[in-house]
């Protein structure tokens, strides 16, 4: 392994290390009450969006889902905003305006996050317009769970993109749930990469659990984006360990022992074994899992520290001109 590689493969660990450690904290002091609102986790599928975004480049465009700390980290994003965010501080990366569920980062090209199941499909496939149209050379990419592909928005920017060949690449994630519905009752075709077929479109089915496989998958397809062959569907099977919210309650979806079967192919614990057996440093890993724990930390301690939105603030970023605050509010 040359050292450029090496470096590569050591921020795919580092940053599979900040997504894990940093919902594990998020999950710890939501029970707490210190973040307002509900809480998807992304514990287990660090694989498919890390592997994903090292495929592009940084002024590419990237569009996640409510299940959304994990795209925007996979992405390069800084940690301190984004955890005042899910606090709530005037000093996120939303302005506390966002939450949990509707992160944006645009300094590393993150368009956003929305509760709206397959609503960033058409919104990635905008962006992508957008940028055949500049002749800008970037591509688009849009992550979306299996449910969403039964969406009417997904076939919509689905067809859009390929109508178009629009420089587009839609990760569809298959952790086998749509909330706690199985895909297998809501999707009559086994893969949903099938689904490609029916727009043209090629498609690409990669183990989700493996980072180096997924990256390998999706720049294949970034690659045909950039040069004019237009989008692809990349279907990575992952698998997430939390419920779909945190605290929702296993009353709703009994896994069973499915759970730890996939434990057993955790994404962050096959890298460190293949790396390690590739001739990295045991004692390296260590050191970037406790940098990551000192960074978490950090962004906590930042978020806790930062202040509150002032009430004058609610309607900035939402409209074009600020409206007033009722007296009975700020009373």
């Amino acid at each position: 392994m040359t050292d450029g590689q090496n470096d590569r493969s050591l921020e795919k660990y580092r940053r599979m290390q900040r997504i894990r450690q940093f919902e594990d904290l998020a999950e710890a002091i939501h029970a707490q009450g210190e973040i307002p609102g509900s809480l998807h986790t992304y514990a287990g599928q660090e694989a498919s969006g890390v592997g994903a975004c090292m495929a592009l480049d940084d002024t590419d465009y990237m569009v996640g889902t409510h299940r959304s700390h994990g795209h925007p980290i996979a992405k390069g994003a800084k940690l301190r905003p984004l955890m005042a965010e899910l606090l709530g501080k005037a000093t996120g990366i939303c302005k506390g305006k966002g939450g949990s569920m509707h992160l944006s980062d645009f300094s590393v090209g993150s368009l956003g996050e929305t509760s709206i199941v397959g609503s960033g499909v058409p919104v990635a496939a905008g962006a992508a317009l957008g940028s055949k149209l500049q002749g800008n050379g970037r591509v688009a990419l849009c992550f979306f769970g299996d449910g969403a592909t039964n969406e009417g928005a997904f076939h919509e920017g689905m067809n859009l993109a390929a109508v178009w060949a629009l420089p587009a690449i839609f990760v569809c994630e298959n952790n086998g749930y749509a909330v706690s519905t199985p895909a297998s009752a809501t999707v009559p075709v086994k893969d949903v990469a099938e689904r490609a077929r029916a727009y043209g479109m090629p498609s690409i089915i990669v183990d989700g659990q493996d980072v180096d496989a997924v990256e390998a998958a999706v720049a294949e397809a970034v690659g045909r984006a950039r040069t004019g062959g237009g989008p692809t569907l990349v279907e990575t099977k992952t698998y997430r360990y939390a419920d779909h919210a945190v605290n929702m309650g296993r009353v709703l979806l009994d896994r069973g022992g499915e759970v730890d079967e996939w434990r057993k192919r955790d994404p962050l614990a096959l890298y460190r074994a293949k790396l390690i057996a590739g001739g990295t440093a045991a004692a390296l890993l260590d050191a970037i899992e406790r940098e990551v724990a000192d960074e978490v930390a950090d962004a906590l301690q930042f978020a806790r520290d930062s202040a509150w939105p002032e009430q004058a603030e609610a309607f900035d970023d939402v409209f074009v001109d600020r409206l007033p605050i009722p007296d009975f509010i700020t009373a």
